[in-house]
């Protein structure tokens, strides 16, 4: 126990376990030196300065360590025995202190070899007569290496848009009307017969779109209706001016003139619409310059029972089906029905398919009416016609052997007064070296500026047409209306809403005011109540009508001076047809649009880059309404009384 007690005062149990640790710094210690070592060896500078630094490390081997200067006050008697002795723990924490020592001192001179070398290459290089490279200067590449580059900002052209030469270069036409009056004497092409008809039909000037129009379509059967001009196939025409300028009466004078000549009963033209209203409202005009001729105008609309119009079609003789039509006008969905259904209902032998609003009846492709017709259009025959010399194949391309046996071509007719001019929609209806007839140039001419960058596309206004819009709130709407027709005698007013139920109740609350006559025009009522609506409307029995688009396509109703806007269009397309049931063929007219705040900024916006002339403020002062604020309070009650008697009617029914 003496002995454990004297050897731990002596330190050689600590002396062990500073060995164990000296060990292990010292292959800490070597593994170091000898990456080091490695390092001092890539290159020849750290070659001299490990020499250099072992003998400094020689040197300072040699050199006893220094002894701790004792202060004055602090120094003490001591024997040079005890001096000379110090404790073994002492001993070997300053082995300790100068090992690390050491190995910070070889990272120091490690640090100093780098930057030494780093200097003596600068030295080098500027020996050696280079220049030291500078911000400005270009890096020197090594051999081998692609420098990547041009990822600096640059300014892209913008990208112009280009239309085909037909549609970038139209035939112009006038859009001043009244100014433009061609006699109808004056006019190529036009026969005796068909002068005659319109005379007595109370024209005797065309428009700007008939003059130029119906001597382009009589041209393409001078020669009969099996070749074109030269012999060729009759190029297809598409026709872009503005509602009421005529358009109607520029396809009918041709087609009928051009089928008077007939011998047997085909159906060799085809009139397609949107609506049903519209179709039987370009019926009655092909009856009229068809009456006498011997041609047959048959309406497939619905306006009749489906068998009805079968028995207007065609009927059968000596067992072979025999036509009863030369012209067909027709909305898509019966057109369908018919080709699909009505025995003897043929169209391999038509020669004009006209297509008005073609704008509509390009976006929505009704129960895809084209290819059906199509399909009929070239439909192989069967017995003894199939092996007529006029059987009828699909075009393709033009050589002797295409153009040996006589066929008749199918020649389309476009019209439209917001015609699109994008190529890839007109491309759905196949047509054959298009020509445009257009009185506004909407393609973008080249170098034209940044003008020709926008991508709304420009249409045609009315050219006697005032256009208004009118800031307002929601509440305040039905009060505007009741302020036109009341105060102002804006007599007959057409008014358009987005929906059928906004119509429905607009109507509601007007005649539950009082003082109006009012009429609604929307799909909750029938046809036959449509037509009746429209007449009434016509002869002035009717003060307000309160309709959806449906009314907004084609519908010409003579005197209406006023057209408003009671909810504003979401599209350009549809603002543009509502505006044209006014100031129609050169006639003045008023159009009113109701904007909420919310809308005023991008609706403006809308018009005026669709080439509008010119939309001006219309304020109505608050006094003028607030006089009817009292009796408009009572009939809301009213209303919500009548909406909720409607509501039970209904479900009794069902």
């Amino acid at each position: 126990m003496s002995l454990f007690v004297v050897n731990r005062y002596l330190g050689d149990e600590v002396e062990e376990s500073v060995s164990i640790r000296e060990s292990h710094s010292q292959r800490l210690l070597a593994r170091l030196q000898s990456k080091a070592k490695e390092r001092e060896q890539s290159t020849t500078s750290l070659k001299r300065a490990k020499k250099r630094t072992a003998g400094e490390s020689g040197e300072q081997k040699t050199d006893k360590p220094k002894k701790k200067r004792v202060k004055p006050a602090e120094t003490s008697e001591v024997p040079e025995s005890a001096k000379d002795e110090e404790p073994a723990g002492d001993k070997k924490k300053d082995g300790k202190k100068k090992k690390k020592k050491k190995n910070d001192s070889l990272v120091e001179d490690v640090k100093q070899i780098k930057k030494k070398e780093e200097e003596g290459g600068v030295k080098e290089e500027e020996g050696g007569g280079g220049e030291v490279q500078r911000e400005n200067q270009e890096p020197v590449v090594p051999a081998g290496f692609t420098v990547l580059g041009g990822f600096e900002k640059k300014v892209v052209p913008k990208v112009h848009r280009v239309l085909p030469h037909w549609l970038a270069q139209p035939d112009v036409i006038q859009r001043d009307i009244k100014r433009n009056l061609v006699a109808v004497s004056q006019v190529q092409g036009i026969s005796p017969g068909m002068l005659k008809k319109l005379q007595d039909n109370g024209i005797h000037s065309f428009f700007p779109v008939q003059a130029e129009v119906v001597p382009a379509v009589l041209e393409c059967v001078e020669q009969g209706l099996l070749v074109g001009r030269g012999g060729y196939r009759p190029r297809d025409i598409c026709v872009s001016a503005p509602t009421g300028s005529g358009k109607t009466l520029a396809f009918v004078v041709p087609v009928v003139q051009a089928l008077i000549g007939r011998v047997v009963c085909e159906v060799r033209a085809l009139v397609v619409l949107p609506t049903k209203e519209l179709a039987q409202q370009v019926c009655k005009v092909c009856a009229v310059y068809a009456e006498g001729t011997g041609l047959k105008v048959v309406m497939l609309g619905g306006q009749k029972s489906f068998a009805a119009e079968q028995a207007s079609l065609a009927e059968q003789r000596g067992g072979k089906w025999r036509s009863l039509a030369d012209i067909v006008v027709a909305t898509p969905g019966r057109l369908v029905d018919h080709i699909n259904k009505t025995p003897g209902f043929r169209l391999d032998l038509l020669r004009f398919l006209v297509i008005d609003e073609a704008d509509r009846m390009i976006d929505s492709m009704h129960h895809s009416w084209l290819g059906q017709v199509t399909k009929a259009v070239f439909r192989a025959g069967s017995g003894s016609e199939g092996s007529s010399v006029f059987r009828r194949s699909e075009p393709a391309h033009i050589t002797a052997a295409s153009l040996s046996p006589p066929q008749m071509p199918l020649q389309k007719l476009l019209f439209s007064a917001t015609l699109t001019m994008n190529p890839e929609k007109l491309q759905q209806l196949g047509l054959h070296q298009p020509r445009l007839f257009s009185s506004t140039h909407s393609g973008p001419a080249p170098g034209s500026g940044p003008a020709s960058t926008k991508s709304q596309e420009r249409f045609n206004f009315p050219e006697g047409l005032t256009e208004y819009y009118v800031p307002c709130t929601l509440s305040k709407k039905p009060l505007l209306i009741l302020h036109y027709v009341l105060h102002m005698k804006f007599c007959p007013l057409l008014c358009f809403t987005n929906s059928r139920q906004a119509a429905h109740r607009l109507f509601l609350l007007v005649r539950l005011f009082g003082g109006v006559e009012v009429a609604e025009f929307s799909s909750r009522l029938s046809a036959a109540e449509r037509k009746h609506t429209l007449r009434d409307f016509q002869q002035g029995k009717i003060q307000l009508l309160i309709c959806t688009d449906a009314a907004a396509r084609g519908i010409d109703i003579e005197g209406i001076k006023c057209v408003v806007n009671y909810d504003a269009p979401q599209y350009l397309r549809t603002y543009i047809h509502r505006i044209g049931r006014t100031a129609r063929a050169g006639k003045a007219g008023v159009a009113f649009t109701f904007l909420l705040d919310v809308q005023r900024a991008n609706f403006l916006k809308m018009v005026e880059e669709a080439g509008s002339a010119g939309i001006q403020k219309h304020s109505v002062k608050h006094q003028l309404l607030k006089n009817m604020a009292a009796r408009y309070e009572l009939t809301l009650k009213e209303l919500a009384s009548a909406i909720k008697d409607e509501k039970e009617q209904f479900r009794i029914k069902v």
